[in-house]
């Protein structure tokens, strides 16, 4: 082969290999999508995403919009019917930006605000590969819960104020309520701040908001006879709040390798991210946080600031800010559907059984699954634990036949609307399994590794990171910074959110934990808490999380407290506690009636700094008191 023909070979080659990775820019901007003008981005929006479609043909496309706040109301908006996890199971949804079925499509805000009114979701990612998010915040122009401050705390009751974005409204029975564009809400709880700090009041928790009777004294300030609560000093900021939690900020299902880079969430109705049915997601300077230390919002979403239900592949959460919101930071884990009826010795039907846990798909065909007792939480086969695979499945509804041989779904996606299902699995079920002795189904195969690191999480309600997933989860070098309840909890539940499953490998290290459990909440035993829900322990003969040696590590980790209760642990086989640092402070009165450092119930093979407890028996109960270090 002459030079000339060899040097046109390698040019043509460079070509079709520049072709093939060539990227498509589109500038929002051509499609009417602009900042700075008030107006309703929402159809502009819709229409950028259909042309990107058809124009990029799955080729990977980038759409950049032009830093500067933009606005999305119900009206112009695309409507779905998605099931969310964990949230309210509304069929209809208003949605800004809806990505679905796109694959390797990055959205470029370059700083964009977007903000959203009414009753939204802001942002579905919806059977998608390898999209990208990046650059940008959500939040909505009035958010659904009412601040206030505390003016006066008398005998008589409380005289509060209400932020100025709040818009309220007295019943004509004088009940308080505030609304926006097509809402209305009568608070009934809240959670209240210190002013300057933005801590959770110490041992408040929820506090009731009895406002159903006051007194207006003139355009922003009210008297609420009925409310008498001598925490709440003068100067406290209340988030009065109901539990309603209507769609997420950001809604990522069946969606494979999604990133969210550098996005904010500083307001959403329900979670700041929900994902579910998805695998491997990353999330790199993710925030559910207010807009700095001048935002006079004090709390960010209305439940968990991210959430992983039936999710597999790795979820990667690094350099993230979680703070306000009004519940855990993280929390992953599957579902457990309850054997409702055995059908025959290959086929059960099984059921949803949460209200806001329904809907979605929980497995395919091929599936590995386990069966737990729900009394016990005592996986089926013990030692020898049973596991099958799924052979088919099709969705059971309003008592129709089951005649014939159930079907698999025709597609997989998020708006089935299936509470219960067929099943059927490759091998002969144990006789034991039935819906009289209560069972629970768990997708083995939906199950995700974690890496969670580098995160700071602070002044929130309730927990900070909830893990159930028998995959490596690693949990390093985070900030806890005054989390008011438990800062990790390893969980699992078949008895009322359903939510799986044990924990097998998990390493907690390098993390400092400053101030956790100042107040009192569900699982919240200790700063560090392994509590599953098993409501027969005392029957129990296997373990519920471990089963290995050291399964959870606990190592180089330094806590700064005013209280005792660091670990509590239940139903634990593996369990080490090594080179931990302990500074006690006096910035609270000690108040937990857990008065232990450690507190042991129903463990074995537990190492607390290299020394064995117990001599690998079984530790019904133990109490141990651990020194501080100095420092």
């Amino acid at each position: 082969m002459n030079a000339m023909k060899r040097i046109s070979l390698i040019l043509a080659a460079v070509v079709v290999a520049f072709a093939a990775s060539a990227r498509k820019v589109y500038d929002a901007s051509v499609f009417g999508v602009v900042p700075g003008t008030g107006a309703d981005m929402s159809a502009p929006m819709a229409q950028l995403l259909d042309h990107v479609k058809a124009d990029a043909a799955g080729q990977s496309a980038t759409i950049y919009l032009a830093s500067g706040q933009y606005h999305f109301y119900p009206d112009g908006a695309v409507h779905k019917e998605y099931y969310i996890s964990n949230h309210d199971q509304h069929r209809d949804r208003a949605v800004g930006i809806a990505i679905e079925e796109f694959k390797n499509l990055t959205i470029d805000g370059q700083g964009a605000d977007l903000i959203f009114h009414g009753r939204m979701l802001p942002v579905s990612i919806v059977a998608t590969e390898h999209c990208t998010l990046r650059n940008l915040s959500v939040d909505f122009a009035t958010p659904h819960i009412a601040q206030c401050e505390v003016v006066k705390n008398e005998p008589e009751g409380i005289t509060f104020r209400v932020a100025p974005w709040v818009n309220v409204s007295l019943t004509a029975e004088g009940a308080f309520a505030h609304s926006g564009e097509g809402w209305t809400h009568r608070p009934l709880w809240g959670i209240a701040f210190e002013p300057d700090t933005r801590h959770i009041v110490y041992t408040t928790a929820d506090i009731g908001t009895p406002v159903q009777q006051v007194e207006q004294i003139d355009e922003r300030t009210f008297f609420a006879p009925s409310w008498k609560d001598k925490r709440l000093h003068v100067g406290t900021v209340v988030a009065m709040r109901t539990y309603e939690r209507p769609s997420p900020g950001i809604f990522v299902s069946h969606a494979i390798d999604t990133k969210l880079e550098q996005v904010k969430i500083h307001y959403a109705e329900g979670m700041g991210l929900l994902a579910q049915m998805s695998e491997d997601i990353t999330l790199d300077g993710f925030g559910v946080c207010l807009r700095g230390d001048d935002d006079p919002r004090y709390f960010t979403t209305q439940a968990d600031a991210t959430h992983f239900s039936g999710c597999k592949g790795k979820i990667t959460s690094v350099n993230g800010l979680y703070e306000g919101m009004m519940d855990d930071a993280i929390n992953v884990h599957g579902t457990y559907l309850k054997v409702m009826e055995r059908i025959d010795d290959h086929t059960l039907r099984a059921r949803y059984m949460h209200g806001q846990a329904w809907g979605f798909d929980w497995g395919y065909v091929g599936d590995k699954v386990q069966f737990v007792r729900s009394r016990t939480m005592e996986l089926v086969g013990e030692d020898d634990i049973f596991v099958t695979e799924v052979a088919e499945i099709a969705e059971y509804a309003d008592g129709a036949t089951r005649s014939g041989e159930p079907q698999a779904f025709a597609l997989k996606g998020a708006t089935h609307g299936s509470r219960e299902f067929v099943i059927r699995f490759a091998d002969a079920l144990p006789a034991e399994i039935s819906a009289e002795q209560g069972y629970g189904i768990e997708n083995l195969t939906w199950t995700p590794e974690v890496y969670f690191a580098h995160n700071t999480i602070r002044n929130n309600r309730a927990r900070g990171t909830l893990f159930s997933t028998p995959k490596r989860t690693v949990v390093e070098e985070n900030l806890f910074d005054h989390t008011s309840g438990t800062a990790i909890l390893l969980c699992g539940d078949c008895n009322g959110w359903y939510e799986t499953g044990a924990c097998r490998d998990v390493l907690i290290r390098r993390n400092r934990f400053v101030n956790s459990l100042t107040s009192m909440f569900q699982f919240t035993n200790a700063v560090i808490s392994i509590y599953p829900e098993i409501p027969a322990l005392a029957e129990q003969k296997a373990y519920f999380h471990g089963g290995k040696k050291n399964a959870i590590r606990i190592v180089n980790n330094e806590f700064n407290t005013f209280d005792n209760p660091l670990l509590y642990a239940k139903s634990i086989d593996g369990l080490l506690w090594k080179g931990n640092t302990i500074i006690h402070n006096q910035d609270f009165v000690p108040f937990h009636w857990n008065k232990a450092s450690v507190l042991l119930e129903r463990a074995t093979n537990v190492r607390i700094d290299g020394a064995l407890q117990g001599r690998d028996e079984e530790l019904k109960r133990v109490e141990l008191m651990l020194p501080a270090t100095q420092k």
